[in-house]
Parts: C-alpha cells; sequence; structure tokens
C-alpha cells in the first residue's frame, strides 16, 4: 500500500473522474478502480492525457481497494451496498472509506431532486454498517459539481462537508485543502452525512431552475479565520 495514494472506486463517472484529475494534478497518487478493469484503464488514460507525468493506474475495484488508505466511493446510490460487499474482504484496520453517496430517487425511476428514506438514515451510515470492524467511513464530496472538478484551469469553489469519526474526518478535510477553490468543513458525526446528502437533491433542483449548467456549490460563511472581504 502507498501511504500518500487516493483509489477512488467509480473514477470512471463524471464526479469521480473530475476528483482523479485534480488529486493526480496536486502530485498525489492515485487508482481508479472500476466494476469493469477496461472502463477503468481508460479512465487511467484520460488522466495520464490531462496531468502529464500523473501517477495513476487503473484497476478493478477489488484490487484497487488495498492500494490506498482512503478510498472513495462514487458510484450511484443502487450500486453502493453490492460495490461495498465487493470490496469487504480487501478492506484493512485504519483504512477509512469516504462516501460521496446520495439516495436520489432517480435510483427507483423517480426525479432526482427528492432523495429516498433508507433504513440507515444516510447513504454514508448504510456503508458503515456494510465495512468490517475497524474500518472508518467518512462522508465528503457529495456537492462538489463535476463540471467544475474536470476543469483543471479554475478553482472549484465549493465548501465540502465532512462527517464522521474526528480523525478520519480530518484526513479528509486535508484532502480537500489538495484542490483549488475547495474548503473541508468539520461536519461532526457520521449522522450529520442525512443532512449533507440531501442538500445534494436541492442543489439539483436549483440548477434546474436557474439553468446552471456548470453546477453550483455551498459556501458558509462567518468561519473563524475568514477575512471580511472573503
Amino acid at each position: 500500500m502507498n501511504e500518500n495514494a487516493i483509489a477512488i472506486l467509480g473514477g470512471t463517472g463524471d464526479q469521480g473522474l473530475g476528483l482523479a484529475l485534480r488529486f493526480a494534478k496536486a502530485g498525489q497518487p492515485v487508482v481508479i478502480g472500476s466494476r469493469k478493469l477496461d472502463r477503468a484503464l481508460e479512465a487511467a488514460e484520460k488522466v495520464r492525457q490531462a496531468v502529464p507525468g500523473a501517477d495513476v493506474e487503473g484497476l478493478a475495484n477489488e484490487d484497487a481497494t488495498p492500494r490506498a488508505p482512503i478510498v472513495i466511493l462514487s458510484v450511484p446510490f443502487e450500486h453502493f451496498a453490492s460495490t461495498v460487499k465487493g470490496i469487504k474482504e480487501k478492506l484493512a484496520d485504519g483504512q477509512v472509506v469516504v462516501s460521496m453517496g446520495v439516495p436520489l430517487a432517480a435510483a427507483v425511476g423517480d426525479g432526482a431532486v427528492r432523495t429516498l428514506g433508507i433504513w440507515q438514515g444516510s447513504c454514508a451510515e448504510l456503508v458503515k454498517s456494510l465495512v468490517p470492524k475497524g474500518v472508518d467511513v467518512v462522508s465528503a464530496f457529495q456537492n462538489v459539481s463535476a463540471h467544475r472538478l474536470q476543469h483543471l484551469e479554475e478553482p472549484v469553489e465549493c465548501d465540502v462537508i465532512v462527517s464522521g469519526a474526528k480523525a478520519s474526518r480530518e484526513r479528509v478535510m486535508a484532502l480537500c485543502e489538495l484542490v483549488p477553490g475547495l474548503r473541508g468543513i468539520d461536519g461532526g458525526p457520521l449522522s450529520n452525512a442525512r443532512i449533507v446528502e440531501s442538500v445534494t437533491a436541492l442543489l439539483i433542483g436549483l440548477n434546474i431552475r436557474y439553468k446552471v449548467s456548470e453546477g453550483l456549490g455551498i459556501r458558509l460563511t462567518g468561519l473563524p479565520g475568514e477575512s471580511s472581504g472573503s
């Protein structure tokens, strides 16, 4: 395991690929995972083309998982349970799994502007119920625009609310600082993912009503250390 690497399962999708591009540009080793190896290899090649010299490789999900201390899940909600079950045996004590998932109603054929009620309370808590003991789950990155992530010449300009166990969420907050314009916000315990995930549906609706194809983000004001001009 490379202690500096970041694994992104579902790194072939728009948002996951955007994170892979940003982390690669920041000089971090990136491992892109997919259910299909050819898609992972294709995504890794896209990153190399956009970021010359990038340290990136594409692997099947189960092979990508043990390669990094932080494993980001960027898959549609309907695939979350099966993805976690597929990598469960590859997870080790001390690893951190980051859930980007949102239980959008689109998963059952309804609109993406609504969320589904799930027993565990949030997608992140669903993941927590499935991973082995000793593996922390952190909620983050749900509300970051895929379009803005992939436009490497521009800062992303979005706050990322990070929830989970204190030490692990601090590790993920530090990842946010690698991306120009992103700011990690301490979102407290994992149960707060219920609130953050629902904001995604709100933002999707706002994107539609205001016709913002690039995707809206969120910014929190008044945090300690902010200047009056920020």
